[in-house]
């Protein structure tokens, strides 16, 4: 029986790419559903697609999990499938780190192949499109049953590439946290992890001051958006365990300036600051 195959990239939706790479998969693997997690990723954001596919893949259906956001595309970077712990689990795309995480989520390494020259790959192969003419048919291959031997070359799962994620630095009385990650709403996902904040200085309910680029702005670490008047910026755990910054009614990508690799620095506001009426600043470039 045919596995599911889930499908994230950053091909975007206007052109013709992850579309081509379906039809490859409808070819080899009629019968394998495919679930199209993303392909909104923003251009050769390997890290974002890396915390969109570990946020996601736990709820999927156990399958072959294949993921492109390869800006090395052609290089000397590999073409990797890996069999994970978890539900005996499969993940194909290039050995950049975009895979790393979603791989330790799932329990971790345990088989893996190169793809470089896999018996499943369509000939000839482009140099810029290993999403069509590899990643789909062996992510297809190995959805109908075939083994990840028979898809490739060994490796060592302990060789594959590793995303080293930054981790907030918890202080006395703040936190310095980096921007990870921004979605399509302009939320900014921080890397600061919810265990992270035991015993800190930071408390749901509370006015915060936040510095970004040393600019300064009032926030409050709030449950949900609505806890905050429009237009008002609001720190919040987010369904995968971390805390975000965004602002209610709007985005906080747009009215604090924020880019991914920002530091943001947060503390309790010593003056309690009321955002009701208040606009966040305005970074300029």
């Amino acid at each position: 029986m045919e596995r599911p195959i889930t499908f994230l990239s950053d091909y975007g939706y206007a052109d013709e790419f992850a579309g081509v790479c379906r039809a490859v998969i409808a070819r080899i693997a009629p019968e394998s559903p495919v679930i199209d997690l993303t392909h909104g990723v923003a251009p050769r954001d390997v890290v974002g697609g890396a915390l969109m596919l570990a946020d996601a893949l736990p709820h999927a259906p156990a399958g072959v999990h294949l993921a492109v956001v390869d800006p090395g595309v052609g290089s000397e970077r590999r073409a990797i499938a890996v069999r994970v712990a978890d539900e005996d689990r499969v993940l194909v795309g290039p050995d950049n780190g975009l895979l790393w995480p979603a791989l330790e989520a799932l329990g971790g390494a345990v088989e893996a192949v190169d793809l470089a020259a896999s018996p499943f790959r369509l000939e000839p192969l482009s140099a810029t499109f290993h999403g069509r003419d590899l990643f789909a048919p062996v992510a297809a291959r190995l959805a109908g049953g075939a083994t990840l031997a028979e898809a490739g070359e060994s490796l060592a799962p302990d060789s594959l590439a590793r995303l080293e994620l930054p981790l907030a630095r918890v202080e006395a009385d703040r936190v310095v946290a980096e921007v990870l990650h921004l979605d399509r709403f302009g939320n900014a996902t921080l890397s600061v992890h919810s265990e992270q904040l035991e015993g800190g200085p930071l408390r749901l309910g509370q006015a915060l001051a936040i510095e970004i680029a040393g600019s300064p702005s009032a926030a409050t670490f709030a449950r949900t958006f609505a806890e905050v008047p429009e237009g008002a910026a609001v720190v919040y755990e987010d369904s995968s365990r971390r805390l975000a910054l965004a602002v209610n009614a709007g985005s906080a990508a747009e009215a604090l300036g924020l880019r991914a690799g920002d530091e943001v620095v947060l503390r309790p506001s010593d003056a309690g600051v009321e955002q009701r009426g208040r606009s966040p600043r305005v970074r300029g470039d």
